[in-house]
């Protein structure tokens, strides 16, 4: 059994307490991790801190920095995709794909640290101030704090990290609880890759501990999170006028027009609602269809998921592995078994196995259930038909989440419509909500958070800009 430590002040240090990490198929015990205390936390801020004040790296020096972390992260490929599916349970190929794009996140952070930069401000137009120029500077924030969720357990915390370091920051990094190894073993390639010490630190325990010693240490100048709503809340509440970027819940929506392509649209969901069992904040939840061609896009996804493959996450070819505890899977099958109870029907799946649960489609839901109107997480996504499309977006948007959408038809003047009015951070068209390339924008409205991820717009969130006036004597 492998055994893995905290990663402090460049150091990799033991503690008296340790935590198991479970494979998720077998739910027998893969590794153990120390875990941190108090002492362990305030000492890893207290890292940062220092390393922030005297670890002043320039911008091409962050470049190379990550640039050769990107190079490390694509060299061990191989490896750091076993971990995921192992710590994870996320399908072998889906954890092959999380490393190409934690290699895109550090190349793009690492361009993007290149290109930080102020503005210009014409301060001499203003009468009295002919003799004055002004411009501005974009400065980092200073120790930030990164908690990330288990579902992409290297490259969101890829998207935490690496921006943050591209604008010059240090970062105190609690990865989730479930899913520590992956973030350790950037940790490790990192220093590989010759950033100095202190200006990362990998702190592992649970949010109770960690977590609330975070919030709650005024050193801490921004925090990025993902993961639910209720703790982003919390998250806020505590951390006063502190910065914030939170990544929150989603129950995202996708509409098939009666103009679709609806062979393109069955395909795409049948692979965006149960991809590593729905367990993506932007998994397809939410299909309005429209009931000119309900009857056919159900023929047809269902032809689409048949063709999953569900069971051991090593196997290549599996599409569908286990959640990421047996308990959340019995959660979600008691969520279906409750829709049904009040009148929705099981068209596909509903069946679960410890904690795989079959890819679930339900017809004849309401939007009071807990399927169609919370995050589900899970490998569930709901049918529900429609007629008019203004309608059907007036009824999208009752929902309080609102990260990323979509869309399928061959209509523009619908597409455009949908774009102007569906309430969400991003809208896919002819796309499943779960379309994300790792240099876009990518942040939501309502109850699914601010600001933005993508490392050039986390960049922005992560540096403060600071104004330069200049009193000149000619």
């Amino acid at each position: 059994m492998q055994k893995f430590q905290l990663f402090i002040d460049g150091k990799w240090l033991d503690t008296n307490e340790s935590l198991d990490v479970l494979d998720k198929y077998s739910q027998e015990v893969y590794a153990r991790v120390a875990k941190a205390d108090e002492e362990m936390v305030d000492k890893a801020i207290t890292s940062a801190a220092k390393a922030f004040e005297q670890e002043k790296l320039s911008p091409y020096e962050r470049y190379q920095v990550l640039d050769k972390a990107s190079q490390l992260i694509a060299d061990e490929k191989e490896e750091l995709a076993m971990i995921i599916t192992k710590e994870a349970g996320k399908p072998l190929k889906q954890a092959r794909a999380e490393i190409d794009r934690s290699a895109q996140t550090f190349l793009v952070a690492a361009e993007e640290a290149k290109r930080i930069h102020g503005e210009g401000v014409p301060v001499e137009a203003a009468p009295g101030s002919e003799n004055r120029m002004a411009f501005t500077i974009k400065v980092p924030v200073g120790v930030v704090g990164a908690i990330s969720p288990f579902n992409f357990p290297l490259n969101l915390v890829s998207h935490k990290v690496a921006p943050a370091l591209a604008a010059g920051n240090a970062v105190v990094l609690k990865p989730a609880s479930k899913t520590p190894i992956s973030a350790l073993k950037l940790a490790e390639i990192l220093d590989k890759a010759g950033l100095p010490k202190g200006l990362l630190q990998v702190v592992v325990g649970s949010g109770s501990t960690v977590g609330n010693q975070m919030m709650k240490d005024e050193r801490i100048a921004l925090y990025t999170f993902t993961g639910s709503a209720k703790v982003g809340l919390k998250l806020k509440q505590e951390t006063g006028l502190n910065r914030l970027i939170l990544e929150l819940g989603n129950n995202s929506p996708v509409i098939v027009d009666k103009e679709a392509d609806v062979e393109l649209a069955a395909k795409t969901i049948a692979a965006q609602s149960f991809a590593f069992a729905g367990q993506v904040c932007i998994s397809v939840q939410r299909i309005y269809v429209h009931e000119e061609v309900q009857e056919l896009f159900l023929d047809k996804l269902k032809e689409h998921m048949d063709e999953l493959k569900i069971g051991d996450p090593t196997d290549p070819e599996t599409d569908v592995g286990p959640m990421i505890a047996e308990d959340e899977a019995k959660r979600a099958e008691e969520w279906i078994q409750e829709a049904v109870k009040k009148g929705a029907t099981i068209f596909y799946g509903g069946e679960r196995e410890g904690a795989l649960l079959q890819p679930t489609i339900l017809t004849d839901v309401k939007p009071e259930m807990r399927v169609v109107c919370e995050e589900v997480f899970a490998p569930i996504a709901s049918v529900i038909p429609f007629s008019d499309i203004k309608q059907c977006i007036q009824e999208i948007n009752q929902s309080d989440y609102g990260l990323q959408g979509g869309i399928f038809t061959q209509n523009i003047d619908t597409a455009y419509y949908a774009a102007k009015h569906v309430e969400v951070g991003g809208l896919m068209i002819n796309d499943g909500s779960q379309y994300r390339v790792d240099l876009m924008p990518y942040g939501g409205v309502k109850d699914s958070g601010n600001g933005k991820e993508g490392p050039k717009y986390s960049i922005e969130e992560m540096t403060e800009e600071r104004l330069i006036v200049m009193n000149l004597k000619v």
